[in-house]
């Protein structure tokens, strides 16, 4: 099982020297990939709660970088790790201008990123960017149309519902000929339909590992209802830890435990079938070397397993 280990792109640590430390520490520390995710608001007084047991947004994300420019940094200190958005919300760009920018950072990273999308949790995000909350199903199933377009060939064009691209000679080449891998953060019926039908795999986050396979063994009977090769998808699983000191119950693993059984979870993970987990201590009340030291005995630890 591949490892990942999250940028510092929130909180205090967002800044170049966190950046650099981090992507450095990855490749030294032999991670596979580094990941960003995205953020454009962090309201007061949010509409929606926050997808989590208290319903309450990290206060890390106050302080947020653009994940596209924060990889490109990180890309051009490191050489062969992996680069992937964790989430990106690719509905905040009209398609044409998220194909030229994910397929410059694909080129200047020479084919090493990996494009992780998924539709947010937040209204006021959307409202704030001018794009309409209703319909994101849709948006994204014709942004991902205008994608496959323009990674298809030497001439493109796209008419649909919500954009419209005349035809145009697309000169800039990906560093992959098909175009980076594209996995979607999805949970619901449709969304797991959408990722077995016609994405590269699928974001899930840290859940017992009975539900985690469940879920993806429905999205394996999609891909074979579409005539897909299923095992040609890929599960990148997100683990976001909050660490305690002393062991937790099992049945609060893994949204808490600590260090050792986050290892252990992963052991479980790569028995299972899981081709790809990445760590995130970014909310870890921790220091930037502090996170540093845990991302190494981490992969030390479930290496040695």
């Amino acid at each position: 099982m591949r490892l990942g280990l999250a940028l510092p792109t929130f909180g205090p640590d967002a800044h170049p020297e966190g950046i650099l430390s981090v992507s450095r520490s990855a490749e030294d520390l032999g991670y596979d990939s580094l990941w960003t995710g995205d953020r454009v608001l962090a309201p007061r007084t949010p509409t929606a709660p926050y997808p989590s047991a208290d319903g309450v947004m990290p206060r890390s994300y106050e302080n947020h970088m653009d994940p596209l420019v924060a990889l490109t940094f990180a890309a051009s200190h490191t050489t062969w790790v992996e680069l992937g958005t964790s989430t990106l919300n690719g509905l905040w760009l009209p398609p044409l201008m998220l194909a030229r920018s994910l397929t410059t950072l694909d080129l200047l990273s020479r084919g090493r990123l990996v494009v992780g999308l998924g539709l947010g949790w937040m209204p006021d995000e959307y409202a704030a960017v001018s794009v309409p909350w209703k319909g994101r199903g849709a948006r994204l199933d014709e942004t991902l149309d205008v994608l496959d377009g323009y990674w298809a060939g030497d001439v493109f064009a796209h008419e649909g519902p919500l954009f419209s691209v005349p035809e145009t000679v697309v000169g800039l080449v990906p560093g992959r000929p098909s175009g980076p891998p594209v996995l979607l953060a999805a949970f619901t019926p449709a969304g797991l339909r959408r990722i077995g039908r016609r994405l590269d795999g699928w974001l899930p986050v840290a859940m017992p590992l009975p539900q985690l396979m469940g879920l993806w063994d429905v999205i394996r009977k999609e891909a074979v209802a579409a005539e897909r090769d299923p095992a040609a998808l890929r599960m990148a699983l997100r683990v976001n830890p909050e660490l305690t000191d002393t062991k937790t119950d099992a049945d609060r693993m893994p949204r808490a435990g600590t260090l050792g059984q986050y290892v252990d979870y992963a052991r479980a993970c790569a028995e299972a079938g899981v081709h790809e987990l990445f760590v995130d201590f970014g909310q870890t009340p921790a220091t930037l070397a502090e996170r540093i030291d845990l991302a190494g005995r981490f992969i030390e630890g479930v290496r040695r397993g």
